[in-house]
């Protein structure tokens, strides 16, 4: 379980593939408090650490993960947002988490407002997800707030320090990045289609 607040913005150092997996390995200054079997956010996508050394640590991807997420797109050198999962007695500061990525949005627009950054997403709907204005999404791991929420789409608004400690300064029109919806309305999307199916 996570809480939406980036800690680092670590550099991917290597991709190893093994067949249909990928073996992701990074370089954050928090490694020597990780330990093997750790479950770590990795751009909203909650992964187990498999081999650590002094100064990386890998995880790995498999097939399913790489379909509905971002992460089959990494290189060398990207940037990807981490978070540890949230302490038992810690605040909740952003929302509620998981760490399962429901499916990936296109950036369709970035704009600089006098300190504030407006980004953009599109996304397919057919999946039964959605936004709501003022609600909650996990953008890339980033705990966010919804504006502009639209059937295929929602803008959300970045403050100066997220934009800069996180992997958001290097998103551009047709990045590619990973959403979670917030877990209450996807039971509520649930509730009503299966309403519906019954009517």
């Amino acid at each position: 379980m996570f809480s939406g607040i980036v800690e680092e913005a670590a550099t991917v150092v290597s991709i190893e593939k093994d067949k249909d997996n990928l073996h992701i390995t990074l370089a954050p200054s928090f490694i020597h408090e990780l330990k093997i079997d750790q479950s770590i956010s990795h751009n909203g996508v909650c992964l187990t650490v498999v081999r650590r050394d002094d100064k990386t640590y890998t995880v790995t991807a498999i097939k399913e993960t790489l379909v509905k997420s971002n992460l089959g797109l990494l290189k060398p050198g990207d940037k990807v947002n981490l978070e540890r999962s949230m302490l038992m007695n810690g605040r909740l500061d952003g929302h509620i988490v998981q760490g399962h990525v429901d499916q990936t949005a296109v950036c369709t627009s970035v704009k600089e407002e006098n300190g504030s950054w407006f980004f953009s997403f599109e996304y397919d709907p057919s999946r039964g997800n959605l936004t709501v204005e003022k609600g909650s999404v996990s953008v890339n791991g980033v705990s966010l707030t919804v504006v502009n929420s639209r059937d295929k789409g929602f803008d959300v608004a970045i403050i100066p320090y997220t934009y800069e400690f996180t992997n958001f300064h290097t998103i551009q029109k047709g990045t590619v990045v990973n959403l979670e919806f917030d877990i209450i309305g996807k039971y509520i999307s649930k509730i009503i289609v299966q309403q519906r199916g019954r009517g």
